[in-house]
């Protein structure tokens, strides 16, 4: 029987993300680990692990934020010791944009615009398409992705935000889409009682 707990890493963790990734896991009947929020990631990756254990669904929506930190700062070590943990299945990854620019940045093979369209170029912190960006991410939390084998990345605008596309009064439709891409792309299905939560929400 597979034990492992299904995670899904977002790397993003302001307020507003806070807010918008708990939306999206009440909606899909899962749990998000609103302790991750903060800038920078105020929990060690082992305190994170703990709290993934403890939760009561899959998937697990955890946030990781480096607060512009030119190296790898809590967040990306967070991130880290959660990849690579032996209890942990990583469902796969919300690439978050924003405006730092002396990041490496990640590769992502598809993106969500502000319009809710999935496309293979990558996208600014507004959600705009911009073939420039060579389909790179570019944020300061994203660089660790780069390390991994991470499945079913994704890239996406400013969570929550996008010019108020993304606002929680709408149901932060551009994220959840991203959600969907991944639980999709990874053939997880939930819990019988995650499904049922979601049924509910």
């Amino acid at each position: 029987m597979d034990t492992k707990r299904k995670v899904i890493i977002i790397t993003d963790g302001d307020y507003i993300a806070q807010k918008a990734v708990e939306e999206i896991a009440k909606q899909i009947g899962g749990r998000c680990i609103s302790l991750s929020a903060g800038n920078p990631t105020p929990l060690s990756g082992k305190q994170v692990v703990e709290l993934i254990k403890q939760a009561v669904n899959d998937p697990v929506l955890v946030m990781f934020d480096d607060n512009g930190n030119r190296s790898t700062g809590n967040g990306e070590q967070a991130m880290e010791y959660v990849i690579t943990h032996p209890d942990v299945e990583i469902l796969g990854a919300i690439a978050v944009a924003s405006n730092t620019k002396w990041v490496s940045g990640t590769h992502v093979s598809y993106s969500i615009d502000n319009q809710g369209r999935i496309i293979d170029e990558a996208v600014d912190k507004d959600g705009f398409m911009d073939e420039d960006l060579e389909n790179q991410i570019y944020g300061d939390t994203v660089d660790i992705l780069n390390k991994y084998n991470i499945p079913n990345v994704i890239g996406i605008g400013d969570i929550g935000k996008m010019q108020g596309k993304d606002h929680i009064r709408q149901g932060c439709p551009i994220t959840r889409k991203a959600v969907d891409w991944i639980l999709e792309r990874s053939e997880y299905h939930g819990s019988e009682t995650a499904r049922e939560a979601a049924h509910h929400a």
